[in-house]
């Protein structure tokens, strides 16, 4: 029986994404690897509070890999090979306050003006522009362009959920430009042979885009994510709007879920309009 190759299978049956399949196919792997010499159907609860505790205690683990870690694990035994395991008192009680990083909108400016490149000004804008995920963005199809209502339709984001964000009237001139230079098949960013674009070349253009502004900030593509939200929040955009356009099924700031329906978020400005 080969247990990694089933539990992927496992999660691609109950419709995980290709990341999370990834990022918990290594966290099983690791546990695997930790208990090498012993079949893993016979390691006990006890055994496995242990492991969590050397991967927290000796190896100083994130509390985030610390729940990757043991919902991996509970998957596999739970789920995979029907066991009753109560591991849910592994999780971490209280969670990580780390504030993200955050540009402001001169370095955005400064950011998007240092990329030369049509099609990877157009990718980080749009990432910019609606505070989208990476994965949503690479996901993304001509289709999903929705220019007479101005709206962007995001097919099953975080969470398997579709949702609505604004169309930026500037991300529309720098869209139709790209559209008009590149043949597009399918996807809305298309590699070299077809097919999506790769978050590994995405991230290696804000990377160059970072390094060619001079912006010394620890930023990562998902930064242009957080920079939207704040943006509107300072604009003065109700907390449940933004809710709603990030995909976010709650906020704790205001345990509040309200939806709001397609036509409000079209009259939305995006912040890259105001730049």
């Amino acid at each position: 029986m080969n247990y990694l190759d089933d539990f992927k299978k496992l999660l691609t049956i109950k419709r995980y994404s290709f990341r999370t399949i990834k990022s918990y196919s290594n966290a099983l792997k690791t546990f695997f690897l930790y208990f090498e010499h012993k079949n893993p159907e016979n390691i006990n609860p006890s055994e496995i509070e242990q492991f969590i505790n050397k991967m927290v205690l000796i190896d100083n683990i994130s509390q985030s890999y610390q729940k990757v870690l043991v919902g991996s694990i509970k998957l596999f035994y739970n789920e995979l090979l029907r066991k009753n395991y109560k591991l849910n008192y592994l999780y971490p009680d209280r969670p990580e306050k780390k504030l993200p990083v955050v540009l402001d909108k001169s370095e955005i400016q400064l950011l998007l003006n240092s990329i030369q490149n049509l099609k990877h000004k157009a990718i980080l804008s749009l990432i910019y522009s609606a505070g989208l995920r990476l994965s949503e963005v690479i996901e993304m199809k001509l289709t999903d362009i929705d220019s007479k209502r101005m709206l962007i339709k995001i097919n099953q984001g975080k969470g398997k959920k579709d949702r609505y964000v604004m169309l930026s009237e500037k991300l529309l001139i720098i869209l139709i430009e790209y559209y008009k230079e590149y043949k597009l098949k399918e996807y809305l960013f298309e590699g070299q042979k077809g097919g999506k674009y790769s978050a590994r070349s995405v991230q290696a253009i804000f990377k160059e885009a970072l390094r060619n502004s001079k912006i010394k900030k620890e930023a990562s593509v998902h930064t242009l994510r957080h920079s939207f939200a704040t943006h509107l929040l300072e604009s003065g955009t109700d907390i449940r709007i933004i809710q709603q356009l990030l995909g976010h099924s709650s906020l704790k700031t205001t345990q509040i879920y309200t939806q709001v329906s397609s036509s409000k978020i079209s009259e939305i400005k995006s912040p890259l309009d105001y730049i």
